[in-house]
């Protein structure tokens, strides 16, 4: 199922996503009675998805990403995969959708797109053994992990340089039934391909990656896990539409904005 969160006339719901783009149809919404995390119902009342507007699928409490999950992508930022995963956060606040700007911070004058694999987190978890991390998965969205390369090298820690704001763009919608074992993951750039690798490539798992995060925290419904960028990482500019495409998920695209 494909799971999107959307607004139409002012009022924002959930709604699964069906239908074929190229159907007498199209694509249709049909919305959710409740919510996505605990049982709910379709409503039968199916609106055209080109009539509403997409929200990021969900609004975590935390997003907790994974730095230097590729080895060539550790070797284009001039290291190698580091002993035990390099995680950090991005905020709420850092969150938009598909279609919404990207707006450059000001004291950035280097901003590069990388394109990820997003988990989105179905229910409380702590200390998830590997052989029951998908148990608490909801299902997997396409992610930009928008970084400021110019203040991460300069700064040791990485929270403005991975956390302004328009930083973690999400969607289009949550895709509940795909394995992440081997999806392709790419970027483009105005229609140019700037990185394009596949998960099966990932130096950790999934279950490796939520068995790690979840020895130290608790994750809540919602939450979502950033799983790392292949290699091609690069700038982005005013003007640029940047698209983000995961293998049996989806587009998220995104332009990009200079901010004041």
């Amino acid at each position: 199922m494909r799971i999107a969160r959307f607004s139409i006339d002012g009022n924002v719901a959930f709604g699964a996503v069906e239908g074929d783009p190229a159907g007498p149809d199209g694509l249709v919404v049909d919305v959710i009675k409740g919510i996505p995390f605990a049982e709910f119902e379709l409503s039968g009342t199916k609106i055209p998805l080109d009539k509403v507007r997409l929200l990021p699928p969900v609004l975590p409490s935390k997003i907790v990403a994974v730095g230097r999950n590729y080895a060539e992508h550790a070797a284009e930022m001039g290291g190698e995969v580091p002993e035990v995963p390099v995680t950090f956060f991005k905020p709420s606040t850092s969150v938009v959708g598909p279609g919404d700007p990207i707006v450059l911070p000001a004291f950035s004058r280097e901003v590069h797109h990388e394109a990820e694999l997003a988990v989105v987190i179905g229910r409380m978890c702590r200390e998830v053994p590997r052989e029951r991390a998908a148990e608490v998965i909801l299902g997997y969205t396409c992610a930009n992990d928008v970084t400021a390369r110019d203040v991460q090298r300069s700064e040791e820690q990485w929270a403005r340089a991975k956390g302004f704001d328009t930083s973690c763009p999400l969607g289009p919608w949550i895709e509940t039934d795909v394995d992440p074992a081997d999806l392709a993951v790419t970027a483009t750039v105005n229609g140019e391909l700037r990185q394009a690798g596949r998960t099966g490539q990932m130096v950790r798992s999934v279950a490796d990656l939520i068995v790690h995060v979840t020895e130290a925290m608790t994750l809540l419904p919602g939450d979502v896990l950033l799983t790392g960028t292949p290699a091609g990482v690069g700038p982005i500019e005013a003007g640029d539409e940047v698209a983000v495409t995961v293998e049996g998920i989806g587009t998220l695209t995104n332009k990009v904005v200079r901010g004041r």
